[in-house]
């Protein structure tokens, strides 16, 4: 165990996450400790550091065990306390060099911690910066290495360029959520139930998201849908027919169909409706007729990889056959933008696996490929059952996360959106990628927060942005799908009551 102990409270999320960075898979407690605690776990401490806020000053002692005897390493920076802002960064890059000249090691987004680090150029890009000055800056600020500001300056041009027809003032976009996949993958911590066990009430919960999906578009009224995104768990994992009803219903409810039933692009604003198809397993001739019947414009079809050894490990339940197949008769039946999820860092896996998942996948041949680096959450199997599972092997490294990046650039594949994840694997980031034309819209306005997402549906959290995303808030719904079933009504006027402030 990692203890951090601070004389005041304060930045211990900041501080948390950079300890978190240098030493994955350790746990960190960041908290103000008395004497005595410290002494009570001392036999479980690995390393202690002491960060006491002075007046003007910050210093730091790093302790190899419970505190006893000399520091392995010390620092101290100057600070002006009225400066908030400041003095986080003063304090991540003292924090930073003492972790990096301790361990040998840098991280390539240095001192960043946040998710969405490709705010800050596009952020400079929109007050007229260069590319020289957000260089200078994000490498002076936040130590970060010169390949992943490029990166994150390259995606921020091309986002601008894509969110140019988004309507911010009078638009939004609609987040539809099915809780429900076939398994349980080792690594998942989003709120999914089995589509086994909950068969029976899958009918109840459509209904209470029928309603939900029928008073929020009244609440809505004329303002325009610019994206759809159903995702969950995996919506297809419900049968042709509840498929079909849920599609009908978020057409009818919000306006967005044709005088035959299909979804309606340019109406509305609409520009992009994405279902995740998601599981291989999940995807059959007759679901994808029924989303070709609507006109749903993008589909997921996730391996997460190729290699047969790690579905099984991870639980996927799924083939690598069931992937090549489902892709090809989405293909065949005239599908012409189909995303892959894949992820780095699975256990077991080595870059030989990875450079055999990104040929597989090449073959394929998809309109855009989303890499993501492992981030185990604490909701996660791997995490919860970690008795089980300490003795598997995972690595994320430069070399792979180049190896992706370079292999999706040959594929015809450019990185249009970026994000990172707490306890991501090799503190690296997930990138989408995809051919120019060919971009998830939705994927952009979730990171970059410039326009409002009603979300429905279990576990899903509506996110209103106010003056240009200089303000944000939130309201969510409960995870349980039970408890969705029987409180739902509640949920809606909850966010009436959101909405309306929102409106106003």
């Amino acid at each position: 165990m990692i203890l951090a102990s601070i004389n005041e409270a304060n930045f211990e999320y900041d501080i948390h996450s950079l300890i978190q960075a240098f030493f994955p898979g350790r746990e960190v407690l960041v908290r103000v400790f008395s004497r005595e605690e410290l002494l009570k776990r001392a036999d479980e401490t690995e390393l202690l550091f002491v960060i006491r806020y002075g007046a003007r000053d910050i210093r730091m002692s790093l302790y190899e065990g419970p505190g006893a005897g000399n520091a392995a390493a010390e620092a101290q920076v100057d600070i002006d306390p009225a400066d908030r802002r400041e003095t986080k960064n003063r304090l991540k890059q003292t924090l930073y060099r003492l972790l990096s000249d301790y361990s040998g090691r840098t991280l390539p987004w240095g001192t960043l911690t946040g998710i969405r680090p490709v705010k800050i150029p596009m952020s400079m890009l929109e007050d007229g910066k260069s590319n020289d000055e957000i260089r200078d800056y994000m490498r002076g600020t936040y130590l970060a290495t010169d390949e992943k500001i490029d990166l994150s300056i390259e995606i921020a041009k091309r986002e601008q360029k894509l969110l140019a027809a988004i309507d911010y003032e009078d638009g939004y976009s609609l987040y539809i959520g099915i809780p429900f996949c076939p398994s349980t993958c080792l690594y998942c911590s989003f709120p999914s139930f089995s589509i086994e066990m909950w068969r029976d009430r899958v009918e109840e919960y459509l209904d209470a998201l029928g309603r939900e999906i029928e008073a929020m578009a009244l609440q809505m009224g004329d303002r325009r849908v610019n994206s759809v995104y159903i995702g969950g768990g995996t919506p297809t994992s419900l049968s042709p027919k509840q498929l079909d009803r849920l599609l009908a219903e978020i057409g009818a409810q919000f306006h967005l169909n044709d005088a035959e039933g299909r979804i309606a692009y340019g109406k509305n604003g609409l520009l992009e409706f994405t279902v995740e198809a998601g599981r291989p397993d999940s995807i059959t001739r007759e679901k994808l007729k029924i989303l070709l019947n609507h006109n749903v414009s993008r589909i997921s079809i996730n391996p997460q990889t190729m290699c047969e050894k790690t579905l099984k490990l991870i639980g996927r339940n799924h083939t690598v056959e069931q992937t090549r197949q489902a892709f090809f008769l989405a293909r065949e039946m005239g599908f012409d933008n189909i995303n892959m999820d894949l992820i780095v860092g699975l256990p077991e896996e080595t870059i030989d696996d990875v450079r055999y998942t990104m040929e597989e996948i090449a073959g394929l041949g998809p309109d855009s490929v989303t890499v993501h680096s492992l981030a185990v959450k604490r909701a996660a199997k791997l995490r919860m059952e970690h008795e089980n599972y300490e003795h598997l092997h995972m690595e994320n490294t430069w070399d792979i996360i180049r190896l992706t990046a370079k292999r999706c650039r040959e594929m015809g594949l450019f990185p249009y959106y970026l994000y990172r994840q707490k306890n991501t694997a090799g503190n690296f980031e997930n990138v989408g990628y995809a051919v120019p034309g060919k971009e998830g819209i939705y994927n952009i306005l979730i990171m970059e927060e410039k326009q409002t997402i009603l979300a429905l549906g279990a576990g899903a959290t509506t996110k209103a942005v106010f003056d240009q995303g200089n303000r944000i808030e939130r309201v969510g719904n409960v995870k349980d799908v039970g408890i969705y079933i029987d409180r739902v009504d509640e949920m809606i006027e909850r966010k009436k009551k959101f909405l309306e402030k929102y409106e106003q």
